[in-house]
């Protein structure tokens, strides 16, 4: 049933419904329409349209209809609902009857899919964060395998001057940062919930917008109910962060396939990301490399189809933006798809030593060694330039390097050149000379490398996707916290008190399956204290507490607090986070009374830490390996 028929008297043609109908595609939007739909029916309650008990049986409703949908997402496409809403809303009449039909009540199909979308992009971008972390990982693994490998530099395709290949492997892990950076820069402008915004004119219910955001893991609500319902900027950013991070894969799969031909021969890939041809039987083709380069249209085609879409729409939701969600879809999975590949081909990928010197020390590549030399000598560079050109063109026509011209030779271009030259013309010279920060001298390759595994292992949380709390995390958050707390590790904590402090936690999914919680609570002193921070056992020891630790340090820091306390018995954990022993004493008499509401048969052995903003920051900057 159409969730508008009452207006219509006659039923909507079959190819209209075919044309109109989106279950087809944003099925995919489930479990984000159950959770905003549990959280909404929260809301409800407290202005008092359903009761507790109406809440809890429509909650209890919609969590098993999650865990059915999760267990088998492809059930919804038997159905011949118009779209997700209603495919839910339906679902919902028939398990607890006419209380389903009531939690509509104040919300719009509008408001409910820009937070249905919003919920997705935050979870598909966190994923598509840990596949950038595992690329980038076996670029530095490649780079470190291959530190002192020459390989030959190019411009216009022709050699210039020669590079190592940990200097290429570092060249797009620079370009894979950016895209890192851009892709967190995205999740934290899109962490606003449009719910409760109505089909474009707000809800007529005084629904706390600021308590049902913090419900659903969002930073704040929207701040204007026209826009809520219309904003598709967090549908574009995404596409032009997958677009340009596409360029860049594009691009080194371009190298790649040109390092595999047989003209270069520079490296092989591995039987796993290579096809063979069905009538030739020596090739080994660069597939993977290819349908990367290959797949890069499609995801720039789809940005250009979005901003296109949009461009022209007035203010608020129109069906055009019905378009927004196969485009994203596609462009989203196809980036990390592509993301996943490369770091597939770069596993097993073999470098031939051999020949990347050979290619190095042809094409002249010292050719401005010897500019340089010159330059030494008192020549002025411009002079140089001609003198080395010339000098060029003759070797070219002798048919051997620069190093094999004898100095008789040599001074028929230039009387300055003697026998000191040659050592400024091997490979290693040629090299070693690039010593200024970002060049190819071995110690800047070094340095750089050392750089780049402590930013990694700064952020890396082995697959771990970090995410605020919502409603439905509520009952893992208490079994993990209450867990540790019969330990004598954490407080115990009841179930109403964490609903009400929800905004304050955060926690971190392994396979989908939230394992991890802590929590950060601001005293009105301007104090704050990490709290309940809990590990599901058995998935101890994954670097889920540091990472947890970490990102509430980073948001106390954004929120310019001074002074962040945690009260622990595992005082080691925490120092080794930067946090420092300190007295109870120096705490402000209402945090003292305020934990005193909390006091656990443990408390006499817990330690009080303060965290050492500056210790904080050097173990962040240079080690980070907690």
């Amino acid at each position: 049933m159409a969730l508008w028929g009452g207006r219509f008297s006659q039923a909507a043609d079959v190819k209209f419904k075919l044309f109109n109908d989106s279950l087809k595609f944003d099925y995919r939007l489930a479990e984000q329409d159950i959770i905003g739909s549990i959280a909404w029916s929260q809301a409800l309650s407290t202005v008092n349209v359903l009761t507790s008990d109406e809440q809890m049986n429509l909650e209890t409703a919609l969590n098993e209809l999650l865990v059915s949908v999760q267990e088998n997402p492809q059930q919804i496409l038997q159905s011949d609902a118009e779209d997700i809403h209603s495919w839910v809303e339906t679902q919902l009449i028939q398990k607890v009857g006419d209380l389903g039909k009531k939690l509509h009540t104040g919300r719009s199909r509008n408001d409910q899919v820009a937070t249905d979308l919003k919920l997705w992009c935050k979870k598909t971008a966190q994923e598509l964060i840990v596949h950038l972390d595992t690329l980038e990982a076996k670029l530095i693994e490649l780079a470190r395998i291959h530190q002192a490998v020459v390989l030959p530099g190019y411009t216009h395709l022709q050699r210039a001057q020669p590079v190592t290949f940990s200097h290429w492997c570092l060249a797009y892990l620079e370009m894979l940062e950016r895209d890192h950076s851009r892709l967190e820069g995205c999740i934290e402008r899109l962490n606003t919930c449009p719910l409760g915004s109505g089909a474009l004119a707000g809800t007529a219910y005084a629904i706390d917008r600021t308590a049902l955001a913090h419900s659903l893991g969002f930073a704040r609500a929207t701040r204007n109910s026209l826009d809520s319902v219309s904003d598709r900027d967090h549908v574009v950013e995404l596409m032009s962060c997958a677009t340009l991070s596409m360029v860049h894969l594009s691009r080194m799969a371009e190298d790649l396939i040109f390092y595999n031909s047989g003209e270069s021969a520079f490296v092989e890939m591995s039987d796993l990301v290579t096809s063979g041809s069905s009538l030739m039987p020596q090739k080994k083709n660069p597939d993977a490399m290819e349908l990367i380069r290959g797949k890069s249209g499609r995801v720039f085609g789809s940005l250009a189809g979005m901003l296109m879409t949009l461009k022209g729409l007035p203010l608020a939701y129109n069906k055009d933006m019905q378009e927004d969600k196969e485009g994203l879809f596609d462009a989203l999975d196809t980036w990390g798809d592509c993301l996943a590949m490369a770091a597939m081909a770069l596993t097993d990928l073999k470098v031939n030593e051999t020949r990347t010197k050979e290619a190095a020390q042809g094409g002249y590549s010292n050719a401005t060694e010897l500019a340089d030399y010159l330059v030494a000598k008192g020549i002025p560079f411009r002079e140089a330039h001609h003198i080395v050109g010339v000098a060029v063109v003759f070797a070219i026509e002798k048919a051997v390097p620069l190093e094999e011209l004898t100095v008789t030779e040599f001074k028929q271009f230039s009387d300055v050149i003697e026998d000191d030259v040659y050592p400024t013309l091997t490979l290693e010279a040629t090299l070693a000379a690039r010593k200024a920060q970002g060049g190819v001298a071995p110690e800047q390759i070094e340095f750089a490398l050392t750089e780049a595994e402590k930013r990694l292992i700064g952020r890396d949380t082995k697959g771990i996707v970090i995410r605020d709390a919502r409603l439905t995390d509520i009952e893992r958050i208490e079994s993990m916290v209450n867990y540790w707390a019969e330990k004598g590790e954490n407080l115990p904590r009841v179930k109403s008190d964490l609903a009400e402090s929800l905004s304050e936690f955060v926690v971190t999914e392994l396979d989908g399956k939230v394992t991890a919680c802590a929590s950060v609570h601001i005293y009105d002193t301007g104090l704050a204290e990490i709290r309940s921070l809990g590990v599901e056992p058995g998935f101890e020891g994954r670097g889920q507490g540091t990472a947890l630790v970490n990102l509430l340090v980073k948001r106390a820091e954004k929120l310019a607090i001074k002074r962040l306390f945690v009260l622990t018995r595992m005082p080691d954990f925490f120092m080794k986070l930067g946090f420092s022993p300190e007295s109870k004493a120096t705490m402000p008499e209402k945090v003292l009374k305020d934990c005193a509401m909390f006091v656990s048969q443990h408390a006499s052995d817990e330690k009080a830490l303060e965290l050492n903003y500056k210790t904080s920051m050097l173990l962040h900057k240079e080690t980070s390996k907690s």
